[in-house]
């Protein structure tokens, strides 16, 4: 063993222990590593972040992007309605969830694709009768299985592709290589979780929901011309409604308030429904039943509806006029009078709350507030600070009125839509405490048309090899910017920057290991010591060692690091170095022992109320099947 090969077996133990003792977040302890390698001289200064322009990285960076994309604009919701089943049993509902969840993380995030299905996931649970848990973690590990199938399903795919690429002799695997071994093992997982997986999930109470709690919001919502659901009647509605746990509280038609609309009576466009809903069932509510939120059917008719009555008509002429022109009447708060003209001088110009950048948040009015007695048309919200108000959730009351007519309460949750300046701004100035932002997927048909589409050539491209992934998926980033299917602050909220600071980090460190030679010692250590020379054992070798380090620290740290080893125990046995590179890929991705393997994993811990030890019970079996079908499958399509 020659200096430089300890040298760097010592970084690399020291790192794989700062993973598992988890006192330092994962990017610091990869980009500490490489430092080390720097300062000690096994990565050359110049080449010491060459690793942030891998095409792996592009690639993870670029598919967050474009995954975020379909979820902004509602194209997953329609595909969840259109292929879960409403009213099966607990093996077929699970069934299809897991499946979704599968088919989703092969060509996104498939962190994005759990938390995309997990209220729907919840749902579920609600309607069997079951624990939450015990349908949060079929749906976890099935997108888990789902990221094997795809290059871009998943990091540690990437990772190897790019191990693959740098070689001289070898090129990069394509886009669809992985399914080989993934779809099938995708497959029987999904068919062992919905016939017996589930059952052995432990029942657990949901923990204590995390962030503020409100009651049921009292919102507006109007049927656009070509809605699904004008023409229909309203008995139909209200079964949907049902469905949902969403009540319709009043009709309102041509400016007329329509107590209970009887069950025969038809939709029509332009109706407006005051519903109250929670606010996870209004993006069900608007995407559902093809409605728009009224302030944003505002917006896109300039504000410009007949008036209701007094106030309403004085908000009407405050939208046509600019912010410096309107002027809104004093507010008495608790005997004392506020001029808001003089409160709204202190915000800056408002933007048009229609753009992309609007972002959504809860408020609660506190008893002082300036805006206690007012309503939103007396608040000129739109005109003077660029932000709207979606729904009201208040406390013990129903009311009628209509939403842009309310008078605001002490101890109201508003949830407001606009920028988060502005947002910001209003809560400050106006005496509201800023509770959450919230995740409100209005849907957007033009958009999630956009959003899949590009996806689709984005993928096509590669897969036809037509472009390279990165370049591939580069370019549908820019074509979502460009058509703003995804928020322009939202494209970089979208990278998830600890994995690609991981990765870039993490590079040249592998790269140290195969240039010194210390990956091939290990190797030949493994094959001399455990497998003995047999190629299909130090396969088994590869990918068990691979999958016990993914269950205790990062997948792509894992795939890293036993990348180089996987194909130095190739070269050193004379065989196909795809069949060992594809055993740590599977490895690096298959963490189903513990919550700290895989995000998916402690995605669910607390909404599912599970503790450490309650995954390796589902588990342990779903690595015995993915070990006992995929060495013969590795084998088979990769032979050795």
């Amino acid at each position: 063993m020659t200096y430089d090969q300890a040298l760097i077996m010592m970084i690399i133990a020291a790192a794989i222990g700062m993973f598992l003792w988890g006192r330092w977040r994962h990017d610091m302890v990869a980009v500490g590593a490489l430092v080390l390698c720097v300062l000690s001289g096994l990565v050359e200064p110049q080449a010491a972040f060459t690793g942030f322009g891998h095409p792996a990285v592009v690639t993870v960076a670029c598919v967050l992007v474009l995954s975020r994309g379909l979820q902004a604009s509602g194209a997953v919701d329609v595909l969840t309605r259109t292929v879960l089943p409403s009213n099966a049993g607990p093996t077929l509902s699970i069934a299809a969830l897991t499946a979704l969840g599968a088919v989703l993380s092969g060509f996104m995030n498939n962190v994005g694709a759990l938390a995309l299905l997990m209220p729907v996931a919840i749902q579920v649970a609600g309607r069997l009768d079951l624990p939450p848990g015990k349908v949060l973690m079929p749906l976890a590990f099935g997108s888990i299985l789902g990221g094997t199938t795809t290059l871009i399903g998943t990091p540690p795919n990437l990772i190897i592709a790019g191990f693959r690429a740098d070689r001289p002799d070898m090129s990069a695997f394509k886009m669809f290589d992985f399914s080989m071994v993934g779809l099938p093992l995708t497959v029987a997982g999904v068919v062992f979780i919905a016939l017996i997986g589930w059952r052995l999930v432990p029942a657990r109470r949901q923990a204590g929901a995390s962030g503020f709690e409100t009651s049921a919001y009292i919102t507006e919502v109007r049927v656009p011309e070509g809605s699904a659901i004008e023409g229909k009647r309203f008995q139909e509605i209200r079964t949907v409604l049902q469905e949902l746990d969403v009540q319709m509280l009043d009709l309102v038609r041509n400016d007329l308030h329509v107590r209970s609309p009887r069950p025969g009576k038809i939709v029509r466009a332009g109706d407006v429904l005051i519903l109250e809903a929670d606010v996870g069932a209004l993006s069900e509510v608007l995407s559902r039943l093809d409605l728009k939120l009224e302030e944003d059917k505002q917006q896109e008719s300039g504000g410009q509806e007949d008036a209701e009555a007094g106030d309403e008509e004085l908000f009407d002429d405050l939208e046509m006029m600019s912010p410096d022109e309107s002027e809104a009447p004093p507010i008495e708060t608790g005997g004392e009078s506020e001029d808001l003209a003089e409160l709204a001088k202190t915000e800056a110009e408002p933007e048009e709350p229609g753009r992309e950048e609007a972002s959504l948040m809860e408020m609660a009015v506190l008893p002082e507030s300036r805006i206690v007695g007012s309503s939103a048309s007396d608040l000129a919200l739109r005109t003077r600070y660029g932000i709207n108000l979606l729904a009201v959730a208040r406390q013990g009351e129903c009311t009628m009125a209509r939403l842009r007519s309310l008078l605001i309460k002490p101890g109201d949750v508003l949830l407001m839509q606009g920028r988060l300046d502005s947002l910001n701004g209003f809560a400050g100035n106006s005496g509201c405490v800023p509770l959450a932002q919230r995740d409100l997927r209005i849907p957007d048909k033009r958009k999630a048309l956009m959003a899949t589409g590009i996806m689709i050539i984005s993928v096509g491209l590669a897969a036809f090899g037509l472009l390279p992934a990165e370049v591939s998926f580069a370019a549908g980033v820019l074509a979502s910017m460009a058509l703003r299917t995804l928020p322009m602050r939202s494209v970089y909220e979208a990278v998830d920057w600890p994995v690609v600071v991981l990765l870039g980090g993490l590079l040249p460190v592998a790269g140290a290991m195969r240039n010194t030679g210390a990956a091939d010692l290990i190797a030949r250590l493994l094959l001399e010591n455990v497998a003995q020379g047999n190629p299909f054992v130090a396969l088994a070798v590869v990918m068990l060692t691979t999958m016990i380090l993914t269950d205790l620290m990062n997948n792509a740290a894992t795939a890293a690091v036993m990348a180089p080893i996987g194909l130095g125990a190739a070269i050193q046995l004379g065989v196909n170095p795809d069949t060992f590179l594809m055993a740590v890929a599977i490895g690096a991705s298959c963490a189903f022992l513990t919550p700290i393997g895989h995000q998916n994993n402690t995605l669910i811990l607390g909404p599912g109320g599970f503790r450490f030890g309650d995954y390796w019970r589902m588990g342990l079996p779903m690595d015995v099947v993915v070990i006992a079908l995929g060495l013969p499958l590795l084998v088979w399509f990769w032979p050795l």
